[in-house]
């Protein structure tokens, strides 16, 4: 499906979702890199990490989850304008495959931006070699905030 070009609210989103990720520790902790940022889509990718595994050797769900919900975080806050930072509110992921490989891609899209609410989807690759896999995908949905002291963009 062709995804709709999307105009951002502010001409300085790339270096703005860049900062915003770099101060993320939670993505440096998965040792997570901000690989692509368009206006209404961002890819995370990650390297395979024994510590973000769960028993069979998989990366853990909840590590999934945690930088697919980013990936669509930020995919979200690429459009938002530049007063406003970003929180998820909802998401739902549905686990497809086991998270196998040596390294990861999380790829967050919009779907339909909005003033305050902006619903996203979210893809999770698995890539062994030259294969990618999916293994997961995610509905969220975000909310752009304003006017909170101790929530910044």
């Amino acid at each position: 499906m062709n995804m709709p070009a999307f105009e951002p609210r502010n001409p300085g989103f790339d270096a703005r979702t860049r900062e915003s990720f770099a101060r993320q520790a939670a993505m440096r902790t998965l040792g997570a890199t901000l690989a692509v940022v368009e206006p209404g889509r961002v890819e995370i990718t990650l390297p395979w990490a024994e510590p973000l595994t769960q028993q069979h050797g998989f990366l853990h769900a909840g590590m999934v989850a945690t930088a697919l919900d980013s990936a669509c975080g930020y995919a979200g806050f690429t459009l938002m304008p530049v007063e406003a930072a970003v929180l998820t509110i909802e998401f739902k992921i549905n686990l497809l495959a086991p998270a196998q490989g040596e390294r990861f891609r999380m790829v967050g899209t919009v779907v339909k931006p909005g003033r305050t609410v902006t619903v996203c989807e979210g893809h999770a690759y698995a890539i062994d070699g030259a294969r990618e896999k999916l293994i997961a995908t995610m509905g969220c949905t975000l909310m752009a905030v304003t006017g909170r002291d101790n929530i910044q963009g």
